[in-house]
């Protein structure tokens, strides 16, 4: 996956050099625009905002619950450990250009107040997003590996919809500290991973504003 955080982060970098740089770009400060240009712009921003918005509510709240509930323990986690990178990926990219194409239409020295927070909540969903690409979920996956090893020499892990996990770290101290390690990270992925969808969330909302029916 080390290529794929290069290319997000190569990405990420085209994307504050149209923010800040604008002019670089052919954006005009006057809001002068080749039609054609801002028509793929805008369709750049709608299909990628719904993407990682659709994405994200999709794995957080509905996908991951379901397999959680019907899945061997090891064999879930497993799972997850293969299809959150590409996940946080594929977000990450679709935040970029978001962020890229919504900081070209509305360049920050004439931008108005609205404009200029949204660009606020664009960029935290960016942000924590790589922070889960980048530290938080191969940290998880490290150390979700080494307590399925110690589960296996513990004979559990393979219980569907419960755990138990709890029960035998009480009498197993190795597991035990593993749990509050594993706790520790996987919770900071999944405040980072609810702060990022906070924040597309804010943006919904301003998009929904923005729609005359």
């Amino acid at each position: 996956m080390a290529w794929i955080t290069r290319f997000v982060t190569a990405v990420a970098f085209l994307a504050l050099g149209v923010i800040f740089s604008p002019e670089t770009f052919g954006s005009k400060s006057e809001g002068q625009h080749p039609p054609m240009l801002i028509t793929l712009l805008k369709l750049a921003h709608l299909l990628c905002f719904s993407t990682a918005w659709g994405a994200a509510l999709w794995v957080t709240f509905i996908g991951g619950i379901i397999m959680f509930k019907n899945l061997p323990r090891h064999q879930f986690g497993n799972l997850q450990s293969k299809m959150f990178p590409a996940y946080f990926s594929m977000v990450g990219v679709c935040c970029a250009v978001v962020v890229g194409a919504f900081g070209y239409l509305h360049p920050w020295k004439t931008s108005a107040a609205a404009e200029k927070y949204q660009l606020g909540f664009l960029l935290a969903a960016f942000g924590f997003n790589l922070s889960n690409l980048v530290v938080f979920t191969p940290m998880t996956i490290e150390m979700m590996k080494e307590r399925h090893k110690i589960e296996r020499e513990a004979e559990i892990g393979d219980e569907i919809g419960s755990t138990k996990n709890k029960e035998v770290a009480k009498k197993n101290p190795k597991l035990a500290a593993m749990n509050k390690k594993f706790g520790m990270i996987h919770g900071l992925s999944s405040l980072a991973n609810i702060m990022s969808f906070g924040s597309l969330a804010m943006h919904s909302w301003y998009l929904a504003s923005k729609i005359n029916l």
